[in-house]
């Protein structure tokens, strides 16, 4: 009877130290858990798309704010306290926002959509919002201007020889180039497109 509460005792003390074992075993593993993904947290592995630095959306600018066409250096009535040199607009109405405008500097070519014809244009934009809308802009031009041929390859003859047409065209540029901007920069921005040229053979 002795031999088998001696063992019963054996059991026991090997089983306690099992416990303890693998306790040691789940909070070493725990800690070096806990560590790397501190350390990936840090790094802003977790942090959804565009989240991983603080993202500021563009603001919009008031009419007030708008650089102005001949404000430069140089200008008349150059002496009064308009501070940054650029008056406000004089006439009363109009777009509550300014309007800044960037000019693509190649024309785009494209077949018309189920005919022989084909399109150029040449395009500028106009975002009310700040300069960093036209910085995403010419950052990713390459990506928009793809963009911008696939619209008008999609276009189809009877579209451009009418107004409503054109007007359809340019509400179909601005999306595209939203979309394109959205995808890269996570903000669209671009209000109107208008054609600085237009040539259909």
């Amino acid at each position: 009877m002795a031999k088998a509460e001696e063992a019963k005792t054996d059991k026991k003390s090997g089983g306690g130290m099992m416990v303890k074992i693998l306790l040691l075993v789940i909070v070493i593993l725990l800690l070096v858990g806990g560590g790397v993904a501190g350390g990936l947290y840090a790094m802003g592995v977790f942090s959804p798309k565009g989240e991983g630095e603080h993202f500021e959306a563009p603001r919009l600018v008031p009419k007030s704010e708008q650089k102005r066409a001949g404000g430069g250096e140089g200008g008349h009535g150059g002496g009064g306290g308009g501070g940054s040199g650029s008056g406000a607009p004089l006439g009363a109405g109009g777009d509550k926002y300014a309007s800044n405008y960037y000019q693509m500097d190649k024309e785009f070519t494209s077949n018309l959509k189920d005919s022989v014809h084909f399109i150029q244009v040449g395009l500028a934009v106009s975002t009310p919002y700040d300069e960093r809308v036209l910085e995403g802009l010419k950052t990713h031009e390459i990506a928009v201007r793809s963009a911008i041929l696939l619209a008008l390859g999609d276009t189809t003859e009877e579209e451009v020889f009418t107004s409503e047409g054109k007007s359809r065209l340019q509400a179909r540029l601005v999306k595209a180039i939203n979309a394109v901007l959205k995808q890269k920069e996570g903000f669209g921005g671009i209000s109107n497109a208008y054609f600085t040229n237009f040539v259909v053979q």
